[in-house]
């Protein structure tokens, strides 16, 4: 078996594949698309960090291909769709930086509270200039931490050490899992205006993203001090060199731009700011573990051995694969449906299986519908692995149960997800072999592909409702591919669901929530 190395990655990382007399190992140099289609169909495997694309055309030419490695968390070099059609598995090392991005916070916080990089340019300078760097203690202040999942989670346990108070917010983490650390959970806006450090960890999504825009600023303490070494475009950057310009912001710490490279902001030019270029992962010992990591994950794939932190397709028997496999594509489409569903902090999520699925291990299929839910909310990779297990780190129960009720369906996928504030459930089947469909919304019936942009919107059941929201999203030239109305009784309420061929913007969902009759909207993205 032949495994191709790419992107410089680690040698000692390799280890574990030269091991393996079974496996030979090839480094490969920088080479272009049609080149690496060119040679693809003699190996085995593949790792790569971020440089090399692997695209639907590689796969496409990939004949021996069983794994293709990320030396690291993002996959978003790899084409994924592309990968499990072709029956690729795709691993990552999603666990190897979390300490360095977790120091590296920990650096930025503390060189911003003491204006270490200031003092040392001028030391380097010539100017001893002891009275101009006049800095904060950590201890006994207030740090705001936006997202605690795993490295803020690592934030958080160092920052305590400094005896600093930390609040946090996430709202997909229950309070009972953030009293556990000792971590006060408080909404956005309460974070915002009793924080002296705020540092985020949020995964860039579009509730995230310009999270911290001239409007949030204005809710915080005068002198705040923020830092990022999440996710370049959660900070709006014209927004927070304005805020800095005026003193209303004390300074900031930022390791990712919303464009990178980025050696030209009017960030730089400000004294209170200090950049660093996407270091966070940048550690000898994290360069080494993600090899490691990932090395170790395409020997057990190329062995047959149990794979940790597949991305694509569970690790299980062929046998048990054939039988689930059409299911887990559905599965994984409700349950993103739901995390854009519901509402508040979950706290349980129930998949209920009817009709055949009841005689079969749907245990995957269970994984794949938590992937879906978690997989928009979270900043860590979700995978078919660690999803239970980041569902039970966040205080999220999981339950799987049997229904001999089928609604007249061969098989029924049922998904209920349980919030602080709501219950929200939906259904949905396999017309044919590979046809997904959902079929019912909080008791609705609907009949829709789950795919693609979809539109929302509950209202009540009456006229000049649907074709004002029609118009609306026709003044913005998107298409609308297909609609589904449901209804339990008529002159009640009931629910709208489109299939558009664009996302319909903010504006747009405004005018339609506005709209008399629409109880509320929601645009959703599979």
């Amino acid at each position: 078996m032949k495994v191709l190395v790419m992107d410089g990655v680690s040698e000692e990382g390799l280890v574990p594949l030269r091991q393996h007399s079974e496996i030979e190992v090839v480094i490969g140099s920088k080479m272009s698309e049609d080149e690496l289609a060119e040679i693809i169909p003699q190996y085995d495997g593949m790792i790569v960090r971020s440089a090399t694309k692997v695209t639907a055309g590689i796969f496409e030419r990939a004949e021996l291909l069983k794994v293709v490695g990320r030396a690291g968390v993002g996959v978003d070099n790899i084409d994924l769709e592309a990968a499990t059609r072709k029956g690729v598995l795709v691993v990552n090392a999603p666990d190897g930086n979390t300490i360095a991005a977790t120091e590296h916070t920990i650096a930025m916080m503390l060189a911003l509270a003491r204006n270490i990089p200031q003092a040392v340019m001028k030391m380097k300078a010539g100017v001893w200039d002891k009275k101009a760097f006049l800095g904060v203690e950590l201890r006994e202040k207030v740090l705001g931490v936006v997202g605690l999942g795993r490295i803020g989670s690592s934030v958080a346990k160092r920052a305590q050490a400094l005896e600093m108070e930390v609040v946090a917010y996430d709202p997909f983490i229950t309070e009972e899992k953030a009293a556990s650390m000792a971590v006060e959970l408080v909404s956005l806006e309460d974070l915002f205006r009793r924080s002296d450090f705020i540092t985020v960890h949020m995964p860039k999504t579009k509730e995230s993203y310009h999270m911290i825009n001239e409007k949030t600023i204005s809710l915080m303490k005068p002198g705040v001090r923020i830092i990022n070494c999440a996710r370049g475009g959660i900070i709006e950057e014209d927004s927070l060199y304005r805020a800095m310009l005026e003193g209303r912001v004390g300074g900031a710490a930022l390791d990712v731009f919303e464009k990178e490279p980025n050696t030209e902001s009017p960030l730089l030019q400000m004294p209170n700011f200090i950049a660093t270029p996407h270091l966070g992962a940048s550690t000898e010992e994290a360069q080494l573990n993600v090899a490691v990591d990932v090395s170790e994950e395409v020997v057990a794939a190329l062995t047959g051995n149990m794979v940790k932190n597949t991305v694509n397709i569970p690790s299980i028997s062929p046998k048990t694969l054939a039988v689930v496999k059409p299911y887990l594509g559905l599965a994984e489409k409700l349950g993103r449906f739901q995390a854009y569903l519901v509402s508040g902090r979950i706290k349980r999520v129930e998949v209920i299986y009817s009709g055949d699925l009841t005689k079969q291990e749907v245990a995957p299929i269970t994984t794949a519908a938590v992937k879906g839910l978690l997989d928009p909310i979270l900043q860590e990779t979700v995978n078919f692995v660690n999803a239970p297990v980041l569902a039970k780190n966040r205080g999220i129960q999981v339950l799987q149960a049997v229904d001999g009720q089928s609604e007249g369906y061969a098989s029924l996928i049922t998904i209920k997800v349980y919030s602080d504030k709501e219950e929200k459930t939906l259904s949905g089947t396999l017309f044919g072999d590979n046809d997904p469909r959902m079929v019912m919304i909080d008791g609705y019936r609907v009949d829709a592909v789950p795919n693609g942009y979809m539109l929302y919107v509950p209202h009540l059941d009456r006229p000049r409702i649907i074709g004002p929201v029609g118009t609306l999203i026709g003044d913005y030239n998107i298409n609308i591919a297909a609609m589904q109305v449901g209804r339990k009784q008529v002159g009640g309420k009931a629910v709208m669901l489109l299939s558009v061929d664009g996302e319909v913007p903010d504006i747009t969902l405004k005018a339609i929530a506005a709209i008399d009759g629409v109880i509320d909207v929601k645009m959703i993205k599979l």
